[in-house]
């Protein structure tokens, strides 16, 4: 893929900014005992009887670095324990009226406009997105019309530095007809937006459920993903013995692609001590 002048230049801004992060995220995970070599967050959506500062101390505590899935105003909260938040949510529309249909632009745009500097003010960086569902739509149509609504958000996401991430999800189980649902089409939208502000959230859990190959997925596309989400198959419970995915390996595959970004645990404790069990998930992937 041929890129401008422009494009390298803001590929190389991403870079160094990049960096700076993971100096600041390497300082945390050593306070914290853990190996520095994956950045460990976790969606506080998994815990809605623990309180956001709890969490957030707890989580801190055994290696956190990020509550993530929170909307611009909870931020701060999780900030001033020492967190950041490496996946930003709130757009319009939620995961089935998504960047697939045109109609949706308008709202997605506007909602865009306001929180990217919001974001970039408060030091964050990624901000999920969703294609939506099919609903009868073809793949090729729905990746076209992602594409035109991608490249309208890409100079305010380059002007604030701040990177535009859709996530991947199963359509067998939890987002009946949801159209990015497999790599190979995300991947695809990828290379036809062309922009380093551009990138896929890469859930293990979903995308065990659609196609598996996931460590030579992640090797063989890597480049395309800015964050990863855990989860226990079958069921999305712990990410323990019970299931059947081998963490430590998955996460052996993640750093050797050079990943300075985050992963997070996305399961939903079924132990009565929910924290005790994200614990157990930080220790698992920080090999």
């Amino acid at each position: 893929m041929k890129l401008s002048r422009r494009s390298a230049l803001t590929s190389a801004a991403a870079v160094a900014a990049a960096g700076s992060l993971a100096q600041r995220l390497s300082a945390a995970d050593t306070a914290s005992g853990v190996k520095g070599r994956i950045h460990h967050s976790v969606c506080k959506w998994c815990y809605p009887k623990v309180g956001l500062e709890e969490l957030a101390i707890a989580g801190k505590e055994f290696g956190l670095t990020s509550i993530e899935l929170l909307e611009v105003n909870d931020i701060p909260t999780v900030q001033k324990h020492g967190l950041t938040c490496a996946m930003v949510s709130g757009i319009p529309g939620g995961i089935t009226k998504g960047l697939n249909r045109l109609e949706n632009h308008d709202a997605i745009a506007a909602w865009f406009a306001d929180a990217a500097p919001k974001v970039a003010g408060l030091r964050c960086q990624n901000i999920i997105c969703f294609s939506g569902n099919r609903a009868g739509q073809s793949d090729e149509e729905g990746i076209k019309n992602c594409a035109v609504g991608i490249q309208r958000l890409l100079p305010v996401a380059e002007k604030h530095k701040v990177v535009l991430v859709m996530e991947l999800l199963n359509s067998r189980v939890n987002h009946p007809d949801y159209q990015c649902d497999h790599t190979v089409w995300g991947v695809d939208l990828c290379k036809r937006v062309g922009s380093e502000r551009f990138k896929l959230l890469y859930d293990i859990y979903h995308m065990q459920i659609m196609e598996g190959d996931v460590i030579a997925t992640i090797r063989r596309q890597h480049s395309y993903i800015a964050h990863y989400h855990t989860g226990g198959v079958p069921g999305r419970n712990e990410i323990d013995e019970t299931q059947e995915l081998n963490y430590p390996a998955i996460m052996q595959a993640i750093v050797a692609t050079g990943h300075t970004g985050h992963v997070a645990q996305e399961f939903i404790p079924k132990r009565p001590d929910v924290l005790a069990s994200l614990r157990q998930g930080v220790r698992i992937c920080d090999v």
